[in-house]
């Protein structure tokens, strides 16, 4: 994919305000207002799709394994730790033990 010398970068704040003052680069309406046939012309056109094919007849919906419920002891000084950083930190916790996971089976292929 060629690289793109235009992109601006904002955070979701600066998105919001600008969305609130109305600014927006996006035609919603001339979109809104384009036929199937003209939608599909205007990507048949863009660099960025030229050979993306999607067999949507293929597609399947992979739903996430649930989580297991897990009972463990870990030092005070972890917990305080991830407790302080606010609410989502189990999910923070997951997130650091996955990453371990991910870098020891990156590690084992070696």
């Amino acid at each position: 994919m060629a690289k793109k010398d235009h992109i601006e970068r904002h955070t979701a704040d600066e998105l919001r305000a600008k969305q609130a003052r109305g600014e927006s680069q996006s035609d919603w309406a001339r979109a809104a207002a384009m036929s199937a046939d003209e939608v599909e012309s205007v990507i048949a056109e863009d660099n960025d799709e030229a050979g993306m094919i999607v067999d949507w007849a293929q597609a399947s919906v992979e739903l996430p394994q649930p989580k297991a419920v897990l009972n463990m002891r870990v030092d005070r000084e972890v917990m305080d730790f991830f407790r302080s950083q606010g609410r989502g930190y189990q999910t923070k916790i997951n997130a650091v033990l996955r990453s371990y996971v991910e870098q020891m089976r990156h590690h084992d292929k070696r």
